[in-house]
């Protein structure tokens, strides 16, 4: 019946199946490639920003030529623009711009607007007709947000000074989009035209922008609660779609870019409530078709003028050392010290996402000449590329050009030690946000004395002011450590929940101090064993302390003596949690990170008819070979928990077991099939 009815189909509409053909061939080419491509650039740790770029490097026009440039492929990665606006628009915070005027708007504007003026000089100079000169002084001046506040966030760098110089100047970087989304195309048009052409742009966007910013709030936020009400999760996301979307399809009416009216949609609804939850629901879309922006602009680049034309490798190293000096001398005139200004520079010598933006709206207007395009393009693309290991090396680089450095390294530490000079037998705290204030304060009740460390420096002004043992170091350094008295310290807590920095930690106190007790919190029971073994005396993982108390709370309310739930808390802990550890997934807990891969969670077995684990017992199964605990085994609805090596699996038996999803799964076959 199905195919008397397609072939029904097709014979009426004949150019259906082509058409079906032609609209999912370079979508499903693009989705098989891009997959491959960004799980490869997940096991190597870099953005997968950069492996879509490399995904329509390899299969655009210029190289494999799998697909050619279709308006569907364009489309789909204009509505990625227009969700990487809205997400813009969702950060823009006026108070925060107030707090961070003088680094958004001094050193931010200084430093996009000289960026400009300079690659509109050298184009001049190369014979280049300055609006292509102003447009590609644009492009160069941005640099990645999505890589660098990523990379920020990974080293605990955000509240740094250098990390908040960086995050002021991309906070204008984004601003500066928008006026540049206005002016590319003002450019198009002949240059008699240009300035009314611009004014009226200008005067059309200052009309448009006020109407929405100064009546949109109110009816946004009215129709928001209206759409909560209905407390439905699809209507809210189709909601969502409808707003992003609609204001963007209003500006376009108006003249103005898709991606302005996208700016605009976010910025409205980040005055609201509801901002934080549109920003959770919006971000599937966003990064999918973002991913698919990528990639048609790296199927602009031709992989071989990267190799036959050697000003490629020129401009790149002229783009990213000028980028980097400019930043870098702009930020000590701003009264920043070499070492800040240092890694404000190399973090931001890169180009950025944005950059494509404005070099993709040039292109469909006709701005840029192919011979200039490409050149420019492989250089921002290869810059992108090195920023992570930039950032990386950065370090290392500052310490060996920055005089300044050694001395405030060297001043810190000695602050430090002056810290703790008076200080013998006490606690030595590790990050002083909410869970080391808390300790900090119980600490001061027993009259135990302690001294913290802290990155983030408005945090240890504010303690250090309030009259609390704060200093600012990094705990993960061994010269911190040792000038915070480790060597004379009683114990040791890590209160923030890192695992890869407890693990330094724990490293430089075993060579310095093996036998001091440490203490190191921890989200989940994943990373207990490793720290068990790195050396932590204790490991307090939250949601099972959580789950603890939880247990504990509901015992008592039920009528359970308490002597009785004492002892239950006492046993659990004794056996560090050994009846919380793991926990059956659901739907809610696929969260896509990868590394929940690994993490241990419980798996119910059904013993069925025929299994291949029937009569032998637990010891003979060997399942501890594959790395899984059997936690508990329930028979004829009586839970064993912590069943012995000789117990015997029977038929109707449900074994619950522990480990990771691919053990957990091996050891499953095993049951069943043997």
């Amino acid at each position: 019946m199905h195919l008397v009815v397609d072939k029904a189909l097709f014979t009426y509409f004949p150019g259906f199946e082509k058409s079906m053909q032609t609209t999912l061939e370079p979508v499903l080419i693009l989705l098989a490639t891009a997959v491959l491509v960004v799980a490869v650039c997940r096991l190597l740790r870099l953005p997968p920003m950069l492996g879509y770029l490399i995904v329509g490097v390899a299969i655009g026009p210029h190289a494999l030529a799998w697909i050619s440039d279709t308006r569907e492929v364009h489309l789909l990665a204009e509505i990625g623009v227009v969700f990487l606006m809205f997400s813009i628009g969702l950060e823009f915070s006026l108070p925060k711009l107030v707090t961070m005027r003088r680094i958004v708007f001094g050193l931010g504007a200084s430093q996009v607007v000289l960026t400009l003026l300079i690659v509109l000089a050298f184009a001049l100079a190369l014979g280049i007709k300055w609006q292509t000169g102003v447009i590609l002084g644009g492009a160069l001046a941005l640099s990645s947000t999505a890589i660098l506040a990523k990379l920020l966030a990974e080293r605990f760098e955000l509240n740094s000074p250098h990390g908040r110089q960086i995050i002021g100047i991309l906070l204008f970087q984004d601003l500066a989009v928008v006026p540049l989304l206005i002016l590319i195309p003002a450019l198009a048009v002949g240059p008699e035209h240009l300035m009314i052409n611009l004014a009226y742009a200008a005067l059309k966007a200052a009309v448009v922008l006020s109407l929405m910013l100064v009546f949109g709030q109110r009816l946004m936020r009215g129709w928001f609660h209206l759409v909560a009400k209905q407390k439905s999760s699809e209507l809210f996301v189709l909601n969502v779609l409808l707003i992003t979307l609609g204001v963007a399809f209003l500006t376009e009416l108006a003249g103005l870019s898709l991606a302005l009216g996208a700016f605009v949609a976010g910025a409205l609804i980040s005055e609201t409530e509801y901002r934080y939850q549109v920003e959770e629901d919006i971000k599937p879309f966003r990064d999918v078709l973002l991913g698919l922006f990528f990639v048609t602009i790296g199927m602009l680049l031709d992989a071989r003028v990267v190799f036959d034309n050697v000003w490629v490798s020129v401009l790149l190293v002229v783009l990213v050392v000028l980028k980097t000096l400019l930043i870098v001398g702009l930020s000590l005139l701003f009264g920043n010290n070499s070492g800040v200004a240092l890694r404000t520079g190399l973090a931001l010598g890169a180009c950025g996402e944005f950059g494509f933006v404005l070099l993709s709206n040039a292109n469909n207007l006709g701005l840029i000449e192919p011979q200039a395009l490409q050149p420019v393009l492989a250089a921002m693309v290869l810059s992108m590329l090195i920023a992570p290991f930039i950032i990386e090396r950065s370090e290392a680089i500052v310490r060996r050009w920055s005089a300044t450095e050694w001395m405030s390294r060297a001043m810190q530490l000695h602050s430090i030690a002056v810290q703790s000079m008076a200080a013998n037998e006490h606690v030595v705290i590790c990050g002083y946000g909410r869970s080391g204030q808390n300790l900090g304060r119980l600490l001061e009740q027993e009259h135990v004395t302690f001294i913290a460390l802290d990155i983030d420096p408005q945090r240890v002004r504010e303690a250090v002011a309030a009259g609390e043992s704060v200093v600012f170091g990094d705990a993960a350094r061994r010269e911190v450590l040792i000038a915070a008295g480790l060597l004379r310290a009683k114990a040791l807590a890590v209160t923030y929940s890192d695992t890869a920095s407890a693990l330094k930690i724990l490293a430089h106190v075993q060579e310095l101090r093996p036998g001091l007790p440490v203490v190191v919190r921890t989200l989940d029971d994943s990373d207990i064993d490793r720290l068990k073994a790195a050396g932590a005396a204790e490991v307090v993982a939250e949601i099972l302390e959580g789950s603890l108390m939880l247990a504990s709370t509901t015992l008592m309310l039920i009528g359970t003596p308490l002597n009785r739930v004492l002892r239950r808390i006492r046993e659990m802990r004794e056996h560090r949690y050994s009846l919380f550890r793991g926990f059956f997934r659901g739907i809610s807990d696929e969260d896509g990170d990868a590394d929940q891969k690994s993490q241990p969670r419980l798996h119910s077995v059904m013993i069925v008819p025929g299994a291949a684990a029937i009569g032998k017992s637990l010891g003979e199964l060997e399942l501890a070979r594959l790395r899984v605990e059997v936690t508990a085994v329930r028979r004829r609805n009586v839970r064993t928990m912590t069943p012995a090596p000789d117990s015997c699996i029977e038929e109707g038996d449900v074994v619950v077991l522990l480990g990771a999803e691919e053990d957990v799964a091996a050891a499953e076959m095993k049951l069943v099939q043997g």
